[in-house]
C-alpha cells in the first residue's frame, strides 16, 4: 500500500487569475502553515503538498495530491519501501526544478559526478520566504541561490506558487524568475532539465527499470501519444492511468509567454516529464548549442507553469480548455 507522508519586478508578465485554469465548481479553502523545512498546503482541511526547501539539493513538492487525496507522484528516495516503485535516478524528487548546464555546471543530477552523497556539488539553496498566506488560493513566494560547488552564486532565483483546487482538480501556478549575478550564465543545450515531476508507475505507459503496474497513457496537446512524444513541441502534455481503482492523472502546462513557446518536453514512458526550452539539439538532432541560452548579468529569464493533478483522464478533465483558460484564450 502506497502511504502518505506527513515580487514581482517589472520583467513578470501579469498573471492570470489561477481560477480561470479550474472548473466552474467552487473552489476550495488553501491553508499554508509554516514548518521546519518546509511549508505545508492543505485544501478544505486536507493535505495537498509540502514544499520541501531543506535536506535536497533543490528545492522540491512532495508528495502531490488528487483532490481524492491519492498521491500521484513517486514516492522514491524521498519514501522508501513502496510497492512497485523503481529505485532509479534518485534526482527525479516528485516534483522540482534544475537544469543539466547552467554555467557549466549540473544542476540536474549534480551527484552523479562522483561527489558522494555528502560532498560538495551544485545547488539550489533555499534563502527565504517573502510570502506565505491562504484564503481561496494559497500564494507561496521564496527565493534562492543557485550556487557552484564552492558556494559562488550564479543565479538568483525568485518564485510564486499559487496554490488551488476544486472537486475536479488541484493546481499550482508557478512562477520563476532567474537573474544572473555575478557574469552572464548560460542555460546549455541538454535534454537533462528542466521544470519536471517523476509520476507513479501507474501513470507510466511502461514498465521499466523495475516498476510494476504501468498502465498509464502519456498524451500532449498535438495529439501524440506514449514514446511518440518525447522531444517534441506543445503546449501541454498529460500522463493518466488508473490509480486506486479510478482514472487520476497530471498535466503541466506551458505559458505563451515562455521561451520558446511551445517548448519541447523531456517526456519519458518511465515516467520522467519534463518540460525543457533548452535541449534543442538533443530533441531535434540539431547542431550541439542550438538550444543555448545567455542570460545576460542583470538581466532575468522568466519562466511560468501551470501543474493541475486532476481526476479523469485528459479528456474527462478537460485539459484542452483548461489551458485555453488559463493561457488567456488560446495557447499559440
Amino acid at each position: 500500500m502506497r502511504r502518505a507522508a506527513s515580487m514581482a519586478a517589472p520583467v513578470l508578465v501579469a498573471l492570470a487569475p489561477v481560477a480561470l485554469a479550474l472548473t466552474s465548481a467552487a473552489r476550495a479553502e488553501v491553508v499554508l502553515e509554516r514548518g521546519e523545512g518546509r511549508v505545508t498546503v492543505s485544501i478544505d482541511g486536507a493535505p495537498f503538498t509540502e514544499y520541501r526547501h531543506a535536506g535536497h539539493d533543490k528545492p522540491i513538492l512532495w508528495p502531490l495530491r488528487a483532490p481524492s487525496g491519492v498521491t500521484l507522484t513517486r514516492a522514491w528516495p524521498v519514501e522508501k519501501g513502496v510497492e512497485g516503485e523503481p529505485q532509479d535516478h534518485p534526482h527525479h524528487e516528485s516534483l522540482w526544478f534544475t537544469h543539466g548546464a547552467v554555467g557549466g555546471h549540473d544542476f540536474w543530477a549534480p551527484r552523479a559526478h562522483g561527489a558522494g552523497p555528502d560532498g560538495p556539488v551544485p545547488r539550489v539553496e533555499h534563502e527565504r520566504i517573502e510570502r506565505c498566506e491562504g484564503g481561496a488560493t494559497g500564494i507561496l513566494e521564496t527565493t534562492a541561490r543557485w550556487v557552484d560547488p564552492d558556494g559562488k552564486p550564479l543565479l538568483a532565483e525568485r518564485r510564486r506558487m499559487e496554490f488551488a483546487g476544486d472537486a475536479a482538480a488541484r493546481t499550482i501556478d508557478v512562477t520563476l524568475e532567474l537573474s544572473a549575478l555575478a557574469g552572464p550564465v548560460t542555460f546549455g543545450d541538454t535534454k537533462e532539465g528542466t521544470f519536471a515531476l517523476r509520476v507513479r508507475p501507474e501513470l507510466q505507459p511502461k514498465d521499466t527499470n523495475g516498476s510494476r503496474g504501468a498502465a498509464g497513457r502519456l498524451v500532449n496537446s498535438e495529439g501524440l501519444v506514449d514514446g511518440a512524444a518525447w522531444g517534441k513541441r506543445a503546449r501541454w502534455v498529460d500522463y493518466s492511468g488508473t490509480v486506486e481503482g479510478k482514472p487520476r492523472g497530471i498535466a503541466v502546462f506551458d505559458h505563451p509567454t515562455n521561451l520558446r513557446h511551445p517548448t519541447w518536453w523531456h517526456a519519458r514512458e518511465y515516467g520522467l516529464f519534463a518540460a525543457n526550452p533548452f535541449g534543442i539539439h538533443d530533441f531535434t538532432g540539431g547542431q550541439a548549442g542550438e538550444g543555448d541560452h545567455v542570460v545576460p548579468e542583470g538581466g532575468t529569464l522568466v519562466l511560468r507553469y501551470l501543474v493541475v493533478f486532476h481526476e479523469g483522464d485528459a479528456e474527462a478533465a478537460g485539459i484542452e480548455g483548461r489551458y485555453r483558460a488559463w493561457a488567456g484564450g488560446g495557447g499559440e
